[in-house]
């Protein structure tokens, strides 16, 4: 039988931080006026550029 433990505590902690951080950059960016359109279509395209 397998069993699995995660520190659950600690991995909300560190989403909820990401989330914060995520937030704080959406903002500055959309008070600067930028799209964040762009920075959607740039990540689907991120994919292309690493292939050697």
């Amino acid at each position: 039988m397998i069993e699995a433990r995660a520190d659950s505590t600690g991995l909300v902690r560190r989403l909820t931080e990401k989330a914060e951080a995520l937030a704080k950059a959406r903002g500055a960016m959309l008070a600067q006026g930028k799209s964040a359109a762009r920075w959607r279509i740039s990540g689907l395209l991120w994919p292309l550029f690493g292939k050697e």
